[in-house]
């Protein structure tokens, strides 16, 4: 009994150094950065947070210089003064996963040291459930990125961030008369959002459907990070598994963080990443 202890606590510990070894999180980040980019969608460009339907890119959880929000760049500059005024922003509002391919090769134009990604909620937040992205050809969308940045930026640092629960979104929603009529007259993201206070069990059954696609996109997001190899990180769903509240959305979309959010948004992905 006392050596199959003994054996039990070798295996044990040997298996711990393993995980530590090979633990994207705990790996030697390097140096921080001099330059960054951010790639994404509406949410990287802060749309909703500073002003009625545009972008706020200062408000950026990536990218944006605002001091209350203190996202990637400004906890960057502080330990790397060389990164001061080399954040760009080269998301879009609006872009879907097949869209990415040109960011990045905006990215590489620019030649940074580190991009952040979060990309697939508009692929589906769609018009209705039929329309939403496939998870083959969002895989293929998001390979076809990566290989971008790799070739034409091979030392740049990859952080490839989780999408936000959908569902959630409509959980925390539901119950307010306002962001109920946003959605409505907005048409936002009525895959999920549309008949917001049924229960009948199609609507649920739809909402639920919506959300493992969302959950099948996070595992091609993580897979096709693995396979880029140790300049790419993923944040173990650290963004999607977040509990956030209505008070953290746009009063005016319901949908898009505000600026807590952003400030929420940067504090939870930032430290599931390089975190230098």
């Amino acid at each position: 009994m006392t050596l199959v202890r003994r054996t039990l606590a070798t295996l044990a510990g040997v298996t711990a150094l393993v995980l530590l070894v090979t633990s994207p999180a705990t790996a030697d980040p390097g140096p921080p950065p001099t330059s960054m980019a951010s790639l994404g969608d509406s949410i990287t460009r802060g749309f909703n947070a500073c002003g009625w339907y545009v972008d706020c890119t200062s408000r950026s959880f990536s990218t944006g210089d605002d001091a209350t929000v203190n996202g990637h760049y400004l906890r960057i500059r502080r330990i790397a003064p060389a990164i001061n005024g080399r954040n760009h922003n080269a998301a879009r509002t609006g872009a879907k996963s097949a869209d990415l391919y040109g960011q990045a090769g905006t990215a590489i134009s620019q030649g940074v040291g580190y991009v952040t990604i979060l990309i697939g909620a508009n692929d589906a937040c769609t018009g209705s459930e039929s329309t939403m992205t496939s998870p083959a050809t969002f895989r293929a969308n998001i390979d076809s990125a990566l290989n971008r940045l790799k070739t034409g930026l091979p030392n740049a640092k990859i952080f490839v961030i989780s999408i936000p629960d959908v569902h959630r979104l409509w959980s925390v929603g539901k119950g307010s008369a306002s962001a109920r009529t946003a959605w409505s007259v907005f048409g936002i993201c009525q895959s999920i959002l549309v008949n917001p206070t049924s229960t009948a069990q199609a609507d649920v059954d739809r909402r639920n459907r919506v959300r493992q696609r969302v959950i099948d996109f996070n595992g091609q997001l993580a897979a096709a990070c693995a396979a880029y190899g140790s300049n790419c990180r993923y944040d173990g769903n650290a963004v999607f598994g977040y509990p956030f509240t209505l008070a953290q959305l746009s009063g005016w979309d319901y949908f898009h963080p505000n600026t807590t959010g952003q400030q929420v948004l940067a504090s939870v992905s930032y430290p599931a990443g390089f975190a230098w």
